[in-house]
C-alpha cells in the first residue's frame, strides 16, 4: 500500500473534482493520505475533508509564507486545535527565505510555538524549508536539545549539511515528485544516502508533479510515479520498498491506525 505523505486537497485547485482525485489516488494503490493546514482559518476545510473520509488524516498548523499574518499564535492555540484522533501532526512550519513572504524573525517566532505544541502533544512536527540551512539547523539543534520531538523534514531540498544535522536529531525526511525532475543532481543524492528506514515519499499536490506528466496538475495519484522512481534509485523491489516506507511513515506518524491495502 502506498502512502502520500504530504497532500494539499483543500487547495482551490481541488475545488471542482476533489472527490474524483481521491477516487484516483486510492484506485492507483494509495491507502492512506495526509492532508496538511497552511492557515488557521484553511483548518475547518482540511480537517473536514479528513472526517469525510476514513483513509485521509491531516495536520494543524501555519506555512512559514503566513507567519507574519499570526502574530499572537501560540503553542495552545495549535494545540486545542489538534483535539480530533484524526490530526496526526503538527505543521507545516518552518523556514522559507526564498521569497521573503514573512520576516524571518516572524517565521522564527512561529517555528518555536509550533515546535512546542508538538512536543505537548507527542505529534511529529512537519518542516518545511528553503534558503535557511544554516537558521533551520541552529534553531533544530537548540531546541531538541532542550526538549526532543518526533521531527520530519518534508520535501527535501536543502543541502547535504542541513540533512547531516538533521539525521543526528533523529529526523525523517520525505521525497516528492522533484527526485524526477532533470537539475535535481542534489536532492537525488542526498535521496540516495538517507538511511532507508528515515525516508518517507509525497506528492505536496497539487505542485511538483514528477516527469514524465510535468505540466499537469499533482494528483495524490501521482505519488505512485515518485514510489517507482526513489524504489529505482535505491535498488528496491517494489513489494519489499513500498512495506518499507509504510512502516517508516507509521513509525513517525505513530498515531496513524493501519489499514490493510484493498485486494
Amino acid at each position: 500500500m502506498r502512502i502520500d505523505s504530504h497532500v494539499n486537497l483543500h487547495h482551490a485547485a481541488f475545488d471542482a473534482d476533489r472527490e474524483a482525485v481521491i477516487a484516483r489516488a486510492r484506485a492507483e494503490g494509495v491507502g492512506l493520505m495526509i492532508t496538511i493546514c497552511d492557515k488557521l482559518e484553511n483548518f475547518p476545510a482540511v480537517a473536514a475533508i479528513a472526517a469525510a473520509h476514513d483513509d485521509i488524516y491531516c495536520t494543524i498548523g501555519v506555512h512559514p509564507h503566513h507567519a507574519k499574518d499570526y502574530p499572537s499564535l501560540t503553542a495552545d492555540t495549535l494545540i486545542a486545535a489538534a483535539q480530533s484522533a484524526k490530526v496526526i501532526a503538527v505543521g507545516e512550519t518552518g523556514l522559507d527565505l526564498h521569497y521573503g513572504y514573512s520576516p524571518l524573525e516572524d517565521q522564527l517566532r512561529s517555528l518555536r510555538e509550533h515546535i512546542e505544541a508538538a512536543r505537548a502533544l507527542d505529534l511529529p512536527l512537519v518542516i518545511h524549508t528553503r534558503e535557511a540551512d544554516a537558521q533551520m539547523g541552529d534553531v533544530l539543534e537548540e531546541a531538541m536539545t532542550q526538549r526532543p520531538f518526533r521531527l520530519l523534514m518534508h520535501c527535501y531540498t536543502s543541502g547535504a549539511e542541513l540533512a547531516r544535522r538533521a539525521l543526528k536529531l533523529g529526523a525523517y525526511f520525505s521525497f516528492s515528485g522533484i527526485l524526477t525532475f532533470k537539475t535535481a543532481h542534489e536532492v537525488r543524492a542526498i535521496a540516495e544516502e538517507i538511511p532507508l528506514d528515515r525516508v518517507i515519499l509525497e506528492t505536496d499536490c497539487p505542485y511538483l508533479t514528477p516527469v514524465p506528466f510535468r505540466g499537469q496538475r499533482c494528483e495524490p495519484k501521482h505519488v505512485a510515479d515518485v514510489y517507482k522512481y526513489f524504489l529505482a534509485l535505491r535498488n528496491l523491489e517494489e513489494g519489499e520498498g513500498t512495506a518499507l516506507l509504510a512502516e517508516n511513515v507509521h513509525a513517525l506518524f505513530h498515531t496513524l491506525p493501519r489499514r490493510k491495502a484493498a485486494a
